[in-house]
């Protein structure tokens, strides 16, 4: 039980940064055996802002806060002090008990006004920002370089008064201010992601090889007809599949390496992969494209599993037929659960990536589902969406800092 004679004192510490001065702060704390009840710091711009809850004894309080300020002076930085009641003190022990979410805001570049509307979302929800911190590298001003990346992760407490409306109105603002969000759930799941599922095509890749076949084949122009109908939903798959394949009879399969060896692969894969086989994820090419393609990522990447649709060929030609199940939407997302049942891993820890219709079952069924540049209607049905940049923006939803990256090699 605490003892009725002390004082609990929050202080807040603001000035130049430099080596040594929380421990000096901390030397005179524990000379008067005081208790540090919180502690929180952060550094902007080499300019430190230190803050401290505190109990200690009433007769010794008048002397740590004469020592700290003399200390201050020496050291050049402010210090100011604020008694905290104790009933104030048990209102804030009992707030932990509330949920804790991350919110990460992503773009090119983010300024005040793209920060304000969100953070005005979050206070129409009655949440609170605990903690705010930023996972890129420091911005150059220079706007013109290549591939600049701004992320900032808020760490949220409190429970949404209408989850479903917040989604939806910081989708249409992610849409009108040009910004990227995922609203996760922190949880021991969130920070423990294992598996990840990608889709192949226009995901991976920049392109639908569907549609890289059929312009060697002369039904360019048919087969991305049928292949914008299926990716917006309009007809099912599986019919819109076999239509496809069977334009492509005749092709001859020397076609098939001379594309793979010059697919356009999407901005950020490059790094993407190298991070997550890095940090040990299972990676996964969960596709309605083709095998052959899959196989050719799988070797370039070191992808541990691809599940795609087989071209049935005979004597060197396509006979305009596949082989067996045809990969739709409904069978990616058995494959991810089946996948994390192989690997022992919880479904919650598994991430999907994809942009089409057929790719909603399996980012629904995944702990973390992310649309990338992808139809308005899969934006719409995802709880998390990439349109600002590359495919490595994935990473800052995982909570990845640039300078993790850096200590790597890769940045």
């Amino acid at each position: 039980m605490e003892p009725s004679n002390t004082e609990l004192i929050l202080i807040r510490i603001t000035g130049e940064d430099r080596p040594g001065l929380t421990s000096s702060i901390m030397g005179i704390l524990a000379r008067y055996d005081v208790t540090v009840l919180d502690i929180g710091q952060a550094d902007i711009h080499n300019t430190l802002t230190l803050g401290l809850l505190v109990r200690a004894a009433e007769e010794y309080s008048g002397h740590v806060m004469r020592d700290l300020l003399f200390k201050a002076s020496e050291l050049g930085v402010n210090i100011r002090f604020y008694p905290v009641k104790k009933d104030e003190y048990a209102d804030w022990v009992n707030m932990q008990g509330k949920n804790r979410y991350i919110l990460t805001l992503l773009g090119r570049k983010l300024s005040a006004l793209q920060i304000q509307a969100v953070t005005s979302v979050l206070a129409e929800q009655g949440l609170n920002i605990d903690a705010i911190k930023r996972l890129t590298g420091r911005i150059p001003l220079d706007e013109q370089r290549e591939n600049i990346r701004a992320c900032i992760e808020f760490s949220v407490r409190g429970t949404p008064k209408d989850r479903a409306a917040m989604q939806s109105k910081l989708l249409k603002l992610s849409s009108e201010l040009e910004m990227d969000f995922s609203f996760q759930l922190d949880n021991m799941y969130r920070r423990m992601r294992r598996l990840i599922c990608f889709d192949m095509d226009s995901t991976l890749i920049e392109t639908e090889v569907i549609d890289e076949l059929a312009d060697r084949a002369g039904v360019g122009e048919q087969v991305r007809a049928i292949t914008e109908q299926a990716m917006r939903g309009e007809i099912d798959f599986k019919e819109s599949f076999t239509q496809r394949v069977t334009l492509l009879k005749g092709l001859d399969v020397s076609v098939m390496e001379d594309i793979a060896q010059h697919l356009p692969i999407t901005e950020g894969v490059d790094r993407l992969m190298f991070v997550l086989k890095q940090y040990g994820y299972k990676i996964a090419i969960l596709s309605g494209g083709f095998t052959y393609f899959g196989n050719y990522l799988k070797n370039r990447y070191g992808i541990d599993y691809v599940y795609a649709n087989e071209l049935e060929i005979e004597d060197g030609k396509l006979t305009g037929r596949y082989v067996g199940e045809i990969v739709d939407g409904r069978r990616k997302a058995e494959l991810l659960k089946l996948i994390a049942q192989v690997e022992h891993v919880h479904l919650a820890q598994t991430i999907a990536v994809g942009d089409g219709a057929n790719d909603l079952p399996m980012l629904s069924e995944a702990g973390l589902g992310i649309a990338f540049h992808a139809k308005p209607r899969v934006v719409a049905n995802a709880k998390q969406s990439i349109n600002t940049m590359g495919l490595d923006g994935v990473l800052y939803f995982l909570g990845f800092k640039d300078s993790y990256l850096e200590e790597r090699g890769r940045l």
